[in-house]
């Protein structure tokens, strides 16, 4: 089991969830949480990570506030991107892959994991961060010139029917990555909605969620590596 730790991030003290064996060149993945903040789902989704055979963190973005309600995520996810918000989310999330960097070392190979909400950031990050060669995104779809401002690969997993994210938008990231020349791969799955993925959540949908997870790892060990070479 893995546990919290607290991340610097420009004077702040920010809780870092650390899961995984730390060895030196073994891959990393970073967890970005859903707009429900850093709640057990997102813990245990870490945890599985790590299970896995990759070194593991996830920052808590929310200051450890964690919403059920959608009144509440909204409006924990609108303070959280508020500018006048210290430290921002990408503020934290950046020195997140910083940290893992420093603890795996040069060699090491690492990536970025979002859920809608985090997702977004999954995305943005790789164009300031080229350590991160592999990106996975949980319905959630963000463009514009950062997409073609890294070479990560993507991975995004999506729902048949989203309120949040229409096909026109998800065929649109998918359409910029190529233009940008990056390798991107799109799953959708039939009879799902927003949060499939997340067990506390209505939605959750146990077999589209366990076939996501399996072709992440598989995406993950063909770009980062295999932990349990190390």
């Amino acid at each position: 089991m893995g546990g919290f730790e607290t991340l610097d991030v420009g004077g702040n003290a920010v809780r870092l969830y650390v899961a995984g064996e730390f060895a030196a060149g073994a891959p990393g993945v970073v967890v970005l949480h859903a707009w429900w903040g850093l709640n057990e789902d997102a813990v245990a989704y870490a945890e599985r990570l790590a299970a896995a055979g990759f070194a593991v963190t996830a920052p808590d973005m929310f200051g450890g506030q964690v919403a059920t309600t959608l009144e509440d995520a909204e409006r924990l996810s609108g303070a959280a991107e508020s500018p006048d918000t210290d430290p921002s989310v990408e503020s934290i999330a950046l020195a997140a892959v910083d940290d893992l960097a420093r603890r795996l070392g040069p060699t090491s190979r690492i990536g970025v994991l979002g859920f809608s909400f985090g997702a977004a950031y999954a995305t943005l990050i790789p164009a300031e961060r080229d350590r991160l060669e592999a990106s996975v995104v949980y319905y959630g779809v963000y463009t514009g010139p950062h997409i073609e401002n890294s070479s990560a690969a993507v991975l995004g997993h999506f729902a048949e029917s989203d309120q949040f994210e229409s096909d026109e938008g998800i065929a649109e990231l998918e359409a910029s990555l190529r233009s940008a020349g990056r390798e991107v791969t799109i799953h959708r799955y039939p009879g799902t909605g927003h949060w499939f993925a997340e067990p506390s959540r209505d939605a959750y949908r146990s077999e589209a969620a366990d076939l996501a997870f399996e072709l992440t790892v598989a995406f993950l060990e063909k770009h980062l590596g295999s932990g349990k070479d190390t």
